[in-house]
């Protein structure tokens, strides 16, 4: 959402539109309220390392730890310094300066999501060094940033975070469009979500597509448990896709399946056959390969149908927008369409979830793939330490979520406030009804 506030604050900056200001402030009460959440949730995640991953952190601390301390101290310092400016300095800092502050505060976010995947590739490939006596001694810093399956998360995750937004926006603004509440202002913002979704939803189902490609290559394991293949499959054979399954992993067999004929090449190298054998899981014995097959198998098709979802939701809306239906007279017909948007804003997050699954679960029962075992890696805790702190945690993080939800319908039920002054002056500069926007005409002079 920093990237979504960067630009109408530019587009408010170079049209002085008053209706992209105020776009600007409703949007960022969402985007603070998730930033409360997230410094709450995410720092006892980093704390974990030490508690109960300890016999880990000694044995990668010294890279894992810096790349940890990077995220902390470049992007999220960085993104909460200039937060303060971004939400009070409407009418402290010249408009150019605030901006400079959004800018800033979305990089900062963006960022961090670099220094995370950095982080959390290495262990999928770790690269850039070797471990001496039980330890990871670094010899190239950029060749273990820069792991081969760094580039793909890195897009994969960044992408995902930008789609998952805008589907947000949109639905929030369908919904508002659906109730009859401001509908010229929503729909503009819903134009602005399915512009840039055009790019956005195609280009993340082809990195999609980049990041199978990649577990192909160096995960066989991992592509064996998202595709319930328990036997090998040669090189040169057009091989089918299992699109549903039961995997049963006591008779080391799928119970049943649905397949799409001679589609596995296809999806994983653009081809009819197989450059590369596809490995079956019984190749490996059963404690070195990933369990809880069906909860991988099912949270990578999950992700894909949400993926798709979004593509053609953003396709069909591309269509109604060219026939004219998204004009502010036409779009409140559009109730099909605008269900549609409610319904796919929370699939992003979902979806992310599910990716982590199949990115985390799948690497098991490795915490460095290949290297460290997650048995070896655990802190030796008594499990009732384990269950307290998780019971904490969990009752914790329910009353997040709780005050998530609350807080945030409070702002979507009250709208945007159009009695916001404009920066510079006490009043607004424009006489306008809610929901109602026309330019600002006054000469230039009194503009500035």
């Amino acid at each position: 959402m920093g990237v979504y506030l960067v630009i109408v604050e530019g587009f408010w900056l170079k049209t002085r539109n008053p209706q992209y200001y105020y776009h600007a402030r409703f949007w960022s009460k969402l985007y603070i309220l998730n930033f409360g959440i997230g410094v709450a949730s995410g720092i006892p995640m980093e704390f974990q390392f030490g508690t109960n991953w300890a016999p880990l952190s000694e044995a990668i601390g010294n890279f894992f730890g810096s790349i940890i301390g990077f995220e902390a101290s470049m992007a999220f310092m960085l993104e909460a310094a200039f937060l303060g400016i971004m939400v009070f300095g409407w009418q402290r800092v010249n408009p150019y300066i605030h901006y400079m502050a959004t800018i800033l505060v979305a990089f900062g976010a963006n960022l961090s999501s670099f220094w995370i995947l950095v982080a959390n590739s290495w262990l999928q490939t770790p690269a850039g060094g070797e471990f001496v006596d039980g330890k990871f001694i670094v010899q190239d810093y950029f060749q273990a940033i820069f792991n081969p399956y760094m580039p793909n998360s890195v897009m994969h995750m960044v992408l995902a975070t930008w789609e998952t937004t805008l589907f947000v926006i949109g639905g929030i603004s369908a919904w508002y469009i659906l109730k009859k509440r401001h509908e010229a202002f929503f729909a503009t913002s819903l134009k602005i979500v399915l512009a840039a979704a055009i790019l956005i939803a195609p280009l993340q189902l082809y990195v999609g597509h980049l990041s199978g490609e990649q577990v192909y290559r160096y995960q066989p394991t991992k592509l064996a448990a998202m595709e319930a293949q328990w036997e090998t499959i040669p090189a040169g054979v057009a091989a089918d896709w299992s699109m549903l399954a039961i995997p049963n992993e006591k008779t080391q067999q799928n119970d049943w399946e649905v397949k799409v004929p001679n589609a596995l090449g296809y999806i994983l190298e653009f081809k009819k056959e197989l450059s590369e054998p596809v490995q079956g899981l019984k190749e490996w014995t059963p404690e070195n390969r990933p369990h809880l097959l069906g909860l991988i198998y099912y949270s990578f098709r999950i992700m894909i149908a949400i993926g798709f979802y979004f593509a053609g939701l953003m396709f069909v809306s591309i269509i109604q927008w060219l026939r004219g239906q998204f004009s502010a007279e036409n779009i409140t017909q559009q109730s099909w369409l605008m269900w549609g948007w409610i319904l796919a804003a929370p699939l992003g997050y979902i979806a992310v979830e599910c990716g982590w699954t199949v990115r985390c679960v799948g690497r098991q029962p490795w915490t460095v793939y290949n290297y460290i075992r997650t048995t070896d890696a655990v802190s030796n805790l008594p499990p009732g330490d384990v269950l307290t702190t998780l019971i904490s945690f969990a009752s914790v993080y329910a009353v997040l979520l709780f005050a998530a939800f609350y807080f945030g319908s409070r702002i979507i039920r009250k709208g945007p406030d159009f009695d916001l002054p404009l920066p510079g002056e006490e009043q607004p500069a424009v006489d306008t009804k809610p929901g109602e926007f026309i330019p600002d005409e006054r000469p230039v002079e009194a503009q500035q």
